[in-house]
């Protein structure tokens, strides 16, 4: 096996696409995104000795202090169980060294249970991987396979939802694909969401170039929903290869009675299938399924389409020398606690 540094970004996204589970976190797209917000895309390819991909893995090494590795998503393989578990983790291993990271981190989206976890979990362990404390992404997501005829899907879901769906109709919704002059508008209606849900999001700077990446690209699809020219709910469908995602999603407090939600949701279902998409990540999910997890509303609501739970290994990480990711461990309140008062520091002097 003989492992290659992509340079061209079109040939790193249909090695991708060979593979049966590429990510869109692993997209050409989203390292050009990072690389402009403080991050160093490294794309590295596994081939056979026929040139054939067998695995892939976009490392993402971030600027500055201290130095971290992250693999979103990833690895990807082209076989589960795929046999070349080790030879990539050591080749991760070693870019961890040689590029002086504190640790690397990897997410890859591998089921608790299947024949695929247990081998990738017993090389991690072998080769000194943890347990990541911190997730980046969400651990567990819950998926909905799109290959039925729209009937089927329909018939799958419960009963109030496709009441739901029908309704949202008779009541003037109208769901439309959004422009990208729309994007201002999108931001304020998510900064809307995170300001009554209690969730953190990034600068509208931040959001706006990467829809604006995606957009472009052709990787996704901005969809609002308004009525009598209101908009009261979007969501940014995602799509790459044979998957889709529903990865932004907003809505506001007007005209909830109206169902919009459901409705953008069918839609989004059917325009997944349209673009050929066999999957659709509907993403965050309880890290329990027990009513007192936070996102237990949010796991009901998407099992009401269809989607099932899929419960996901989680981020593990590597640290190439462990005493000193404990000393940043214990440093680290204090070094937060001095960034933001030099933060605010700089905001009273500007």
């Amino acid at each position: 096996m003989e492992l290659e540094t992509i340079t061209d970004a079109e040939s790193w996204d249909a090695a991708l696409r060979s593979l049966p589970r590429p990510h869109i976190l692993q997209s050409r797209p989203w390292g050009e995104v990072k690389s402009r917000w403080g991050w160093e895309p490294h794309r590295l390819l596994w081939r056979d000795e026929a040139g054939t991909p067998l695995a892939a893995a976009q490392l993402l090494v971030r600027r500055g202090f201290p130095r971290l590795g992250y693999v979103p998503r990833g690895p990807l393989f082209a076989r589960y169980p795929s046999g070349v578990e080790d030879e990539v983790l050591a080749d991760l291993e070693h870019l961890a060294r040689h590029h002086r990271l504190l640790l690397v981190k990897i997410d890859p989206e591998v089921a608790v249970g299947t024949p695929e976890a247990e081998r990738l979990r017993a090389a991690m362990e072998r080769r000194g991987w943890h347990p990541s404390p911190e997730q980046i992404q969400f651990r567990n997501t819950m998926r909905l396979d799109l290959r039925p005829d729209p009937d089927s899907l329909l018939r799958a879901m419960k009963p109030k939802w496709r009441y739901n769906i029908r309704l949202a109709r008779r009541r003037g919704v109208e769901v439309r694909v959004a422009e990208p002059g729309d994007f201002p508008r999108l931001y304020a209606l998510y900064a809307e969401t995170a300001a009554r849900d209690h969730f953190i999001i990034r600068s509208e700077a931040y959001y706006l170039d990467l829809w604006r990446t995606f957009v472009e690209a052709g990787y996704a699809m901005p969809l609002v929903a308004a009525v009598e020219g209101e908009w009261v709910a979007m969501l940014f469908l995602f799509h790459f290869g044979t998957w889709a995602w529903y990865l932004y999603g907003a809505s506001s407090n007007r005209h909830r009675n109206r169902m919009p939600n459901h409705l953008l949701q069918w839609e989004a279902i059917l325009r997944a299938k349209a673009m050929g998409c066999t999957t659709y990540d509907l993403w965050g999910a309880p890290d329990r399924l027990e009513p007192s997890d936070p996102m237990w509303g949010v796991y009901r609501f998407k099992a009401g389409f269809g989607a099932t739970f899929v419960e996901q290994i989680g981020a593990w990480d590597f640290a190439p020398a462990p005493w000193l990711l404990r000393g940043y461990d214990r440093l680290r309140p204090a070094f937060v606690a001095l960034m933001h008062r030099l933060h605010r520091l700089r905001q009273g002097a500007g």
